[in-house]
């Protein structure tokens, strides 16, 4: 099933309580793109760089089925660059640097062949962009999930508010679902928002695990699995958002029950992210190791009736 990515291909500089980073591979398309890797065989990316990101991130993306021949490489100018600053809980952090570079004025540009996709993830970005996106395609995909942040509820919550209304599924963290929503209990913000649009709604958790709310009033959780080592949570979420994304191109089943299997798999993937720094964990996981997690993940949950 043809799955297109449109989100953020970018460099990041990290601080944890556990290293340092100065530049690496960072951004919402690339974490989302080498997650649903692992599912699916084709990968469709759009995205935008600056001359100074190397081939060698390009073929990496290639090598885990992300074709790039949307991602437009702007001459003369520089990618985007993000820095920050992780405490020592590993849930907070602060924005050290924000260099915006080629994603200031970043028009989406859809290649021909990626434009009768089924699925598609809008990874965070300027709503007004993912709508612009949504705005090319001559064919609604039977699934849009959008992924965004309090930054945009912030600056821009009228184009958000009008991206909501086309899309299937939304996904945001439990604070920024509070934002959105006005309502601090989370199955009355879920409620709000469904009604904003999106029918699906994934609340993350971080460490506590994620819900998933149906358009039929229906719950799940999936649970975090407790790690021993968590070296960075820089783009858990987008390989989350990843893993849930390629479990349901690949099964091409979109029902909720189908949506419970993806969201496990979405930890799963997220669980494999926050091992090393940037995307190095996701850089080569064996079929052997993704079963063994997967299982991990049943056997957390589980208990006989």
């Amino acid at each position: 099933m043809s799955l297109l990515v449109v989100g953020t291909v970018a460099f990041d500089g990290l601080e944890t309580p556990f290293g340092i980073r100065g530049r690496i591979l960072g951004g919402s398309a690339t974490y989302i793109g080498i997650s649903a890797g692992y599912f699916v065989d084709r990968i469709n990316l759009v995205s935008v760089v600056g001359e100074d990101f190397p081939q060698a991130h390009i073929d990496l993306l290639n090598a885990h089925n992300v074709h790039t021949e949307g991602l437009q490489v702007i001459k003369g100018q520089k990618t985007f660059f993000w820095k920050g600053k992780y405490h020592l809980d590993m849930n907070s952090r602060d924005t050290l640097e924000t260099q915006l570079n080629v994603l200031e004025h970043f028009d989406p540009i859809i290649p021909e062949s990626y434009m009768d996709c089924q699925y598609l993830m809008l990874g965070n970005l300027v709503p007004a962009i993912q709508m612009r996106v949504l705005e090319q395609l001559p064919n609604r995909p039977k699934l849009v999930v959008l992924d965004t942040m309090n930054l945009w509820m912030d600056a821009a919550l009228e184009d958000l508010k009008k991206v909501l209304t086309k899309v299937d599924v939304l996904t945001i963290n439990d604070e920024e679902a509070r934002q959105l929503s006005g309502e601090h209990n989370l199955v009355q913000a879920a409620k709000k928002i469904q009604g904003m649009g999106p029918k699906t709604l994934i609340i993350k958790k971080g460490e506590h695990g994620a819900l998933l709310f149906g358009a039929d009033g229906n719950i799940f959780f999936a649970p975090a699995l407790p790690l021993a080592e968590v070296l960075d949570p820089t783009g858990a979420g987008d390989t989350f958002a990843g893993g849930f994304m390629g479990y349901l191109a690949q099964t091409d089943d979109i029902s909720f029950d189908n949506m419970k299997r993806a969201l496990m798999y979405a930890a799963t993937m997220a669980s494999f992210c926050v091992e090393k720094f940037g995307p190095e964990r996701l850089e080569h996981i064996s079929a052997e190791e993704m079963a063994a997690r997967r299982a991990q993940f049943t056997q957390l949950s589980h208990v006989q009736a």
